[in-house]
């Protein structure tokens, strides 16, 4: 919104139009809920793009390169182009509004015009530029929650990813339709549903781009900022630097960080684990629509249990269930669809369990003033840890085996007691 000079209440330095917003809680309500309508109808058309690009990405670098070593660039790219992203998108967004930073990328186009030049260097590119469009489709997780209460967060980030479901089962399952009418327009059958992917992202950031308004991040920044100076002024106290928990930063991170990393390990794999055992790419695209599902839709009521069992009972819960799904996938008959499809279910339960709880968590520690670009800076080791996940995993399965990547993560997910058990013992830092 614009503003003059006489638009701005002189006693409070704050536009007329955001006043009334710190002052009237029925307002507060009102844009909480807009915001989350906006956000859902965006997370559909995001979660169609994503679920798209994730299904076949590995299969379209195979088949380019010729070779399954470089199976897991595909992820390792898109999240290292996340991670670029989610810097730049927590930064733009605490200085210009939730609307700066939550714009899609273009990356699948790039990739569709890779495929049909043959071009490996603009593949990986694209891809990395198609990461983009996921780290905007993941932070709408957090403008869901810059209006909620203490006991709604883990709930409002929970509503803004469960709208996801619907794109992102969608699109896998349209990966045959859509290689059908890549083919009847010349283009590799495998760059299809990235077609599917263009559409969706540029759709998904039009509408976080237009309707976002007013934002809220602005709103709940100037909230928090009038309800601090009026703490101080009643206790008598500088609140200044009371705008970070460090410990509840880290101990988000960290269990953000290792679900990501196992879930991105063995997901990225799964599709060429398939493959080499005779499913065809419809029965991958089956499976990976189940594991999406899993990773959003149980969301409202993960962050329903987050917000009343806690944050860490539902970390150790994440850590449970990545272990349950990686010992199911390392030992489950290679032939076996209904294993197969429980391993990736509990794979995305796994992240889902972890990624609500992390954010909660971020959340809670962190002041608007500084909330947004902290939660940046988190997503990009986040998009870091699966970028990792995903690049290693085409070479552990190379040089041993999909159980034995499994396992791998099986074990990895243990990490999750200790930090818990720290997250328990260690005091709380306030500054």
């Amino acid at each position: 919104m614009t503003m003059s000079a006489k638009d701005t209440n002189a006693s409070t330095h704050q536009p007329i139009w955001l006043q009334e917003y710190i002052d009237s809680p029925e307002r507060q309500i009102h844009l909480y809920k807009k915001t989350l309508r906006i956000l859902i109808l965006s997370q559909i058309f995001g979660g169609a793009g994503l679920g798209a690009g994730i299904t076949v990405g590995a299969l379209l670098a195979q088949d380019m390169l010729g070779t399954e070593n470089a199976a897991g660039i595909p992820t390792a790219l898109f999240t290292l182009g996340s991670a670029g992203a989610a810097l730049l998108i927590g930064r733009s967004s605490q200085r210009f509004g939730r609307r700066a930073g939550l714009a899609g990328g273009l990356g699948a186009i790039g990739v569709i015009i890779a495929a049909l030049t043959n071009s490996i260097p603009l593949l990986f590119i694209s891809l990395f530029i198609y990461g983009a469009g996921t780290a905007s489709n993941l932070q709408a997780r957090y403008a869901g929650t810059d209006l909620a209460t203490d006991k709604q967060r883990a709930t409002a980030a929970s509503m803004a990813m469960v709208s996801t479901t619907l794109g992102a089962v969608v699109g896998p399952n349209l990966v045959n339709r859509m290689g059908e009418f890549a083919d009847s327009i010349g283009v590799p059958t495998l760059a299809g549903p990235f077609i599917l992917s263009a559409a969706a992202f540029i759709i998904a950031g039009l509408f976080i781009l237009i309707l976002l308004r007013p934002d809220p991040l602005v709103v709940s920044t100037a909230i928090a900022n009038a309800k601090k100076k009026s703490d101080s002024v009643q206790t008598g106290t500088n609140l200044k630097n009371a705008t970070i928990n460090k410990k509840g930063v880290v101990v988000g991170a960290l269990i953000m960080i290792l679900t990501q990393f196992v879930m991105a390990a063995i997901m990225t794999m799964t599709p060429i684990h398939m493959g080499h055992h005779g499913h065809g790419l419809g029965e991958v695209g089956l499976v990976i629509g189940f594991h999406i599902a899993a990773m959003y839709l149980p969301s409202p009521l993960t962050g329903i249990l987050v917000d009343k069992l806690g944050r860490i009972t539902m970390a150790v819960a994440s850590g449970a269930t990545l272990l349950t799904s990686g010992l199911v996938a390392a030992f489950a008959p290679v032939g076996s669809m209904p294993l197969l499809t429980l391993a990736l279910v509990l794979l995305g339960l796994g992240w889902n369990f972890g990624l609500i709880s992390g954010t909660a968590l971020i959340i809670d520690s962190t002041h608007p003033s500084v909330r947004a670009k902290t939660q940046g800076s988190v997503d990009v080791l986040f998009a870091l840890s699966g970028a990792a996940g995903g690049g290693v995993s085409g070479m552990v399965v190379a040089h041993s085996s999909f159980a034995a990547l499994s396992l791998s993560g099986a074990i990895l997910s243990l990490v999750l007691i200790p930090v818990v058990v720290w997250s328990r013992k260690s005091p709380s830092i306030e500054l």
